[in-house]
């Protein structure tokens, strides 16, 4: 349930010295959470200021239609506006190591999260989602789950909604997808059940190291709750804490929730438990089988019927931009995997196929070391075209087991996608980079992918 206000305020009190009288909060960037954030926050009369460093931030009008008498400053960060303040709570998308907010907090100053604010709000079960691949399609698949188990449940985070936005008394379970930047700057999560799904690079450009990207996101599972481990991840595997109650999936290895093997074909098991035929899934891949058993066992963590979380499953539809198909043209299939936004999404979307694809690539690598790739595509790739900013970067590396076209747009590509194709292949749009050098988001790389794709059924 939704905590009372007095409650709220005793919580924010105790875990982070946050008053309304004393308390003066600074929200940095004015996306959907920072909007969220105000709107919150005003609830209670706390103290606010708005900042955002570009002079048109998208939530302006709303903000000032809203929340007229909350103080905005846009425009580039000084020293300044930050002075004085006692709590910074800032965007996602904002690095933390910004010398503004470096001086703050050597001033005093303390970073929380909308996620902080939000658990300590409610005593409704929490689920917990992240990881480098995979954790959207699982909390869209739980969220299913629980709602075929009768259980009233509001999902977003990193996904859809931002956290405080789903703040409600009538929900019985919060779903919530959280990436590696919303966990940076959380420290009072307390999920009932909580997951690191795989561990692969990304994000590198940010925390620098493999290392520091692991324990942002070992910070999951602070708390007392349930884990939930991938077996099949060392990196995952060595986050388990041996005092708390776990649960591990597989897809390789006899362990809590697994594939069992028989005559007949695969099945999605629990201990000993026939669950489900494999078969009986929609969705192809490896990749999805182990999103399955994840999402399994988060709810059987909180208490789900496992038999109506497999009805539920029975239907499950695609997301859009991960793994959907476009269209069928002259037999070759055009698949839009826009979502795949690192190395480790592009390997688990090449999985399954022959060497029969043409894959499309590119964009900003975030860092990563494009190396890991080279299996991948010598064991599934006929032909590789890379555009965007790290182009170069993908020629390099894999041009000596590929046939590597570098070309300027999406257009260009799906053309010549289309001149080399042959029957039976498959055109795959998988970048294993983010798209923020070109697009405004993975959406807008994959809508452009999938209008120049239907260009040529109609040329």
């Amino acid at each position: 349930m939704r905590l009372s206000d007095r409650k709220v305020l005793e919580n924010f009190q105790v875990s982070l010295e946050l008053t309304p009288e004393k308390s003066r909060l600074l929200v940095v960037g004015l996306g959907t959470t920072g909007l969220s954030l105000v709107r919150f926050l005003n609830h209670y009369n706390f103290q606010i200021t708005v900042i955002d460093n570009r002079d048109y931030p998208p939530m302006k009008a709303q903000l000032l239609d809203d929340f007229p008498d909350v103080p905005l400053i846009t425009g580039k960060f000084n020293d300044h506006d930050f002075k004085g303040v006692s709590h910074l709570i800032v965007s996602p998308g904002l690095s933390l190591d910004q010398s503004v907010i470096k001086v703050a907090c050597t001033q005093g100053a303390k970073i929380i999260s909308d996620i902080d604010l939000f658990a300590l709000s409610t005593e409704t079960p929490i689920v917990a989602i992240t990881g480098s691949n995979g954790k959207s399609t699982v909390t869209t698949m739980l969220g299913e789950m629980a709602e075929a188990s009768a259980t009233k449940t509001a999902i977003g985070g990193n996904l859809g909604t931002a956290a405080l936005n789903l703040l409600d008394v009538n929900v019985a379970l919060y779903v919530l997808e959280l990436s590696s930047f919303q966990l940076e700057r959380t420290s009072r999560l307390n999920a009932t059940a909580a997951t690191v799904l795989n561990i692969s690079e990304d994000h590198l450009d940010r925390h620098k190291t493999l290392e520091n990207y692991i324990f942002e996101k070992t910070k999951i599972f602070n708390g007392v709750g349930v884990m939930i481990l991938n077996k099949d991840d060392e990196a995952v595997c060595n986050m388990r804490r041996h005092e708390r109650k776990h649960y591990y999936f597989s897809l390789k290895k006899l362990t809590d929730f697994h594939i069992k093997t028989r005559i007949e074909g695969d099945y999605f098991a629990y201990k000993n438990c026939e669950l489900m035929a494999c078969l009986d899934f929609p969705l192809v891949g490896h990749h999805n089988q182990a999103n399955v058993l994840a999402a399994l066992a988060l709810g059987h963590a909180v208490n789900l019927d496992l038999h109506k979380m497999c009805d539920a499953l029975k239907n499950m539809k695609g997301l859009a931009h991960r793994m959907q198909t476009v269209a069928n043209i002259n037999e070759v299939e055009w698949v839009n995997d826009s979502k795949a936004t690192n190395v480790g999404a592009c390997m688990a979307a090449l999985e399954g196929y022959q060497h029969n694809v043409i894959l499309l690539a590119g964009g900003d690598a975030k860092g990563a070391n494009m190396t890991e790739l080279k299996t991948s595509v010598q064991q599934h790739v006929k032909a590789l075209i890379v555009m965007g900013k790290d182009a170069p970067l993908l020629e390099a590396t894999l041009e000596e087991i590929v046939t590597v076209y570098h070309v300027e747009t999406m257009i260009d590509a799906v053309e010549k996608a289309n001149q080399i194709a042959m029957a039976k292949d498959t055109v795959l749009l998988s970048p294993a980079c983010a798209s923020l050098d070109q697009y405004k988001n993975y959406q807008h790389r994959g809508d452009a992918f999938i209008a120049a794709v239907r260009a040529l059924e109609f040329t």
